[in-house]
């Protein structure tokens, strides 16, 4: 459909015994829901990210940039992404290396598109990782939803593979119908001209 938009949703944790692909399921369950996206999970956990970076930049590289095989599902599932949800714990107030690692391998892919936070943590949920993450991809031209979804104390907030807050699916849909729209609206800048980064 034409006003639909490809999502990809981004399980940022590769840590054992982490509960983001239980989350991200759930983020994906209420963006089929929505009917605005086609819809993919990308799991960090099932690619090649090393932390070690080559010289060049990804930035001026483009397509040539030497990213290693292993790589090239997740490359090319962000190309063809029109939105992102960003599913991210929060470690000693902050997000994972394997995220960071997965966005700084990249550059253009993430360019003049939305991306909306789905967070979760302890007492503040996850909230300080998205405040670095927002810092992070701003740098990266991406454009970033004010309204995410932050889950407080997760160990104790989900069962059965669902949030425990009645509220969390009409939070879910807040940030779903801004994503949409942002989606929709860069979607269409972009056809229409390149973006001057």
């Amino acid at each position: 459909m034409e006003n639909t938009h490809k999502l990809v949703i981004i399980v940022g944790s590769v840590r054992e015994g982490r509960i983001g692909p239980v989350v991200s399921s759930w983020v994906a369950e209420q963006a089929r829901a929505h009917g605005g996206f086609d819809v993919e999970v990308v799991d960090l956990a099932h690619f090649e990210v090393p932390l070690s970076l080559p010289a060049a930049s990804p930035k001026f590289a483009g397509d040539d940039y030497p990213r290693p095989a292993g790589m090239a599902g997740l490359t090319s599932a962000l190309a063809g992404a029109d939105a992102f949800v960003v599913v991210t714990p929060e470690y000693n107030h902050s997000y994972p290396a394997s995220l960071k690692a997965a966005i700084d391998w990249h550059f253009t892919q993430w360019t003049a598109k939305p991306v909306a936070f789905v967070s979760y943590g302890g007492a503040a949920g996850g909230r300080h990782a998205v405040l670095h993450l927002e810092n992070v991809l701003t740098e990266l031209h991406a454009v970033t939803i004010r309204d995410g979804l932050a889950f407080p104390n997760y160990f104790t907030a989900w069962e059965d593979g669902r949030p425990l807050d009645a509220q969390a699916p009409g939070y879910a849909k807040t940030l779903l119908d801004q994503l949409a729209w942002w989606a929709g609206a860069l979607r269409s800048a972009r056809e229409a001209a390149p973006y001057p980064a």
